[in-house]
């Protein structure tokens, strides 16, 4: 035993040096890693212990070297030392990857962070400026003021439209920034709703694609069609037949069809229809309660109804849009323009009722904390003044919505969102190239609802116009370093 003595004091003085270089290396990472410190204390702690242990041997063997009848005692010392010795080096060599990686984990993103020039610093500046992005007035109130308006006024178009041959007009559904909860203006807030339409009795509609291929929009036409009410006269009801009826006794005993009053030739027109929408609006509103403590004043526009209600400081400006839905989807054509020269009998597809279902559902899976809204309202409110688009940083948002989870766009997120919503649209004017959001996409959530058509759709480009035009793409360059300029100002604090 005397013999093997000396190996085994070297075998422990190595695995001492070991542990202790172990634990000297186990060095501190951040100042939030709490669990991180906690291993560390635990880890010296077992090192000092072992310091005693073999401070302990020593002693003992000093002693044993004195009576070495005491041999079995020292075998059974031994044993004992060499189980904690164990139990301590194997809880250490386990820890001791964990805290390796984790170093390396923080070493990357600390270095992301400096090349996105993300710090402390940035994160209180943009704290400082946040609020002023945020609208004055309160989103969530306007909204439901202009619900309470439109259901007012349906239930008026209800009694005046009922017997006629007009279109058939459906509750509002409220629709763009405002009721997606942000908006691109601070006092400038456009509270948007869509009509929906159907066609009274003995007319059809029918949705005809524009023949004109249009691989950066779809337009259709709405094709208004009689249908034989005969059945319906011999039960009873009031009302001729505009096919098998002479038209004489047409025109003496009942109203003109819709095919006389709001079409161009078979097909429905947006800016008749938004005329006949203003006299309504017009000879409704005394009616209102809101008419006894607001002031209505009728907006111009040809191819929806815009108008604004004043009581003292208060004001909303709402706007109407008319829309015909795609089946009973969540897909309409609608009477907003798409371009500039827009065809009366054209109605673009739209996509905005989709769209409020899908922030709805964000919001009902977002934290109490998270600022995703918050986010698309700083950026697009930066980017007023330049030729960038609203709608391009809204669906670039909605795409990274769809990918990053919403437990990532907290407040510590806030800096680092907005950095990777400038970096994607860099990319994007870099390759000249933006999917919608709606359009062929099929990973949106089950509640939304799209004709197959839409769903298998090709994806749509929304910078179709920088590929055919490089003119523009160079301009849309030079906006994005304008972009940037002005963010990197803001996260520096510089007026």
């Amino acid at each position: 035993l005397l013999s093997i003595r000396p190996q085994t004091m070297g075998s422990l003085a190595f695995w001492f040096l070991l542990l202790q270089s172990l634990v000297h290396y186990l060095r501190p990472v951040g100042d939030g890693l709490d669990e991180a410190m906690r291993l560390r204390m635990e880890a010296r702690a077992m090192s000092q212990e072992v310091e005693r242990i073999l401070l302990e041997w020593e002693v003992e063997q000093l002693t044993l070297k004195q009576s070495r009848g005491a041999w079995r005692e020292l075998l059974w010392s031994a044993l004992q030392h060499w189980q904690i010795w164990a139990i301590a080096g194997l809880l250490l060599l386990l820890s001791a990857p964990w805290f390796i990686w984790r170093e390396r984990s923080l070493r990357r993103e600390e270095h992301e962070e400096e090349n996105n020039g993300i710090n402390e610093e940035e994160v209180r500046n943009v704290d400082a400026n946040e609020e002023e992005a945020w609208p004055v007035q309160d989103l969530k109130k306007g909204c439901e003021w202009t619900t309470e308006l439109m259901d007012n006024f349906t239930i008026y178009f209800g009694h005046i439209l009922s017997g006629s041959f007009y279109p058939v007009l459906q509750r509002a559904i409220g629709v763009g920034s405002a009721f997606e909860g942000w908006s691109p203006r601070e006092q400038d807030v456009v509270y948007r709703v869509l009509v929906p339409m159907t066609p009274p009795r003995g007319h059809t509609f029918h949705l005809e694609r524009d023949t004109e291929e249009q691989r950066h929009g779809r337009n259709f036409r709405v094709r208004v069609q009689l249908e034989c009410t005969c059945t319906r006269e011999q039960q009873g009801e009031n009302m001729l037949c505009f096919l098998h009826h002479p038209e004489e006794e047409l025109k003496r005993n009942q109203d003109p069809s819709l095919l006389h009053t709001l079409c161009t030739g078979a097909y429905l027109d947006v800016q008749k229809t938004a005329r006949w929408f203003y006299q309504l609006v017009r000879a409704i509103w005394p009616a209102l309660p809101q008419s006894h403590t607001w002031r209505l004043v009728l907006l111009p526009s040809k191819r929806s109804c815009q108008f604004q209600v004043t009581k003292g400081r208060e004001n909303f400006r709402i706007e109407v849009l008319f829309g015909v839905r795609q089946g009973d989807s969540d897909i309409f054509v609608s009477s907003q323009p798409r371009q500039a020269c827009t065809s009366s009998t054209t109605w673009p597809e739209t996509y905005a009722v989709a769209e409020v279902k899908f922030f709805k559902c964000i919001a009902r899976q977002a934290p109490p904390d998270s600022l995703h809204l918050k986010c698309l309202q700083f950026f697009t409110r930066l980017q007023l003044g330049l030729g960038i688009s609203t709608y391009t940083t809204k669906t670039i948002v909605m795409h990274l919505l769809n990918i990053v989870p919403v437990s990532q766009w907290r407040r510590r997120d806030f800096v680092r969102r907005l950095v990777g919503i400038s970096e994607n649209l860099r990319l994007c004017v870099e390759v000249r190239r933006l999917n919608h959001f709606i359009l062929g996409n099929r990973w949106l959530p089950g509640e939304i609802s799209l004709p197959p058509e839409v769903q298998m759709a090709r994806t749509c480009n929304l910078f179709h116009h920088l590929v055919m035009d490089p003119a523009a793409h160079s301009q849309a360059m030079s906006e994005y370093v304008d972009l940037r300029m002005w963010f990197r100002r803001i996260l520096n604090n510089d007026p």
